[in-house]
């Protein structure tokens, strides 16, 4: 049989708009400047464990793990709110089971962590962590508190604006992205490192959710949307 030799069209990557990411090395965001790689990083094989998670801890997902409100006997103290958006891929196209967790302050911009110096008020009922998986429209959704600003130790009278760090999990643990989502209108922006660190103003806007009545429940909690886009000129910033 004679070979036959076929073209295919390749389209190019669409490459992220320069300055879409952070910097590993941002100085006035102080922790980089010991944490940033001095030297070129080395690629290491990949182990089974690597390639074939995630593990979702000991249980299943259960149903209520994306209910931060609801995980001890009394509620929370602080303004109810629901978190939901989709996770998308560079052609929009929906990211199915991708296990997604989230970890927070309380409303009084404390850690439930045995290193957090906060001297604000630890609310019993809320662990400030929750996880869930997306739908086969790459759809999420959390109930939970909204937190508070705290400070923190870059430089003078630093503070942190309102945020909820998200972690998102493909199909195995070399597939895990971190990102942070704002709320719109704080104050704080202008003065804090992490969130300046990103060059581009566009993509800084990509971190900040946006208010959605649709989602809002009247007299319960307010709604707010936030897409996560894994690539493509639309990416969210991801930590690195």
């Amino acid at each position: 049989m004679d070979s036959v030799s076929t073209q295919v069209s390749i389209k190019p990557y669409a490459r992220p708009p320069k300055g879409s990411q952070p910097p590993l090395l941002y100085e006035p965001y102080r922790a980089t400047i010991k944490r940033a790689p001095l030297k070129p990083m080395i690629v290491l094989p990949h182990t089974l464990s690597e390639v074939t998670g995630p593990i979702f801890g000991h249980e299943k997902v259960g149903e209520k793990d994306n209910d931060l409100t609801c995980q001890y006997p009394g509620e929370p103290i602080g303004e109810r709110i629901i978190v939901s958006g989709r996770v998308l891929d560079s052609n929009g196209r929906p990211v199915p089971n991708a296990l997604i967790e989230i970890w927070q302050a309380n409303s009084a911009g404390r850690y439930r962590h045995i290193k957090e110096q906060h001297p604000a008020p630890l609310d019993p009922n809320f662990s400030g962590a929750g996880r869930t998986l997306t739908d086969e429209h790459g759809a999420y959704r959390f109930i939970t508190i909204k937190p508070g600003a705290y400070p923190w130790f870059n430089h003078y009278n630093a503070w942190r604006p309102a945020h909820i760090h998200f972690s998102v999990f493909g199909t195995a643990f070399i597939t895990r992205l971190v990102t942070q989502m704002y709320f719109p209108g704080d104050p704080l922006f202008a003065y804090d490192p992490i969130f300046q660190s990103i060059p581009d103003e566009r993509a800084r806007q990509r971190l900040i959710s946006r208010f959605d009545l649709e989602t809002t429940e009247p007299q319960w909690a307010k709604g707010f949307k936030f897409d996560i886009v894994l690539r493509g000129p639309e990416d969210t910033p991801f930590e690195t």
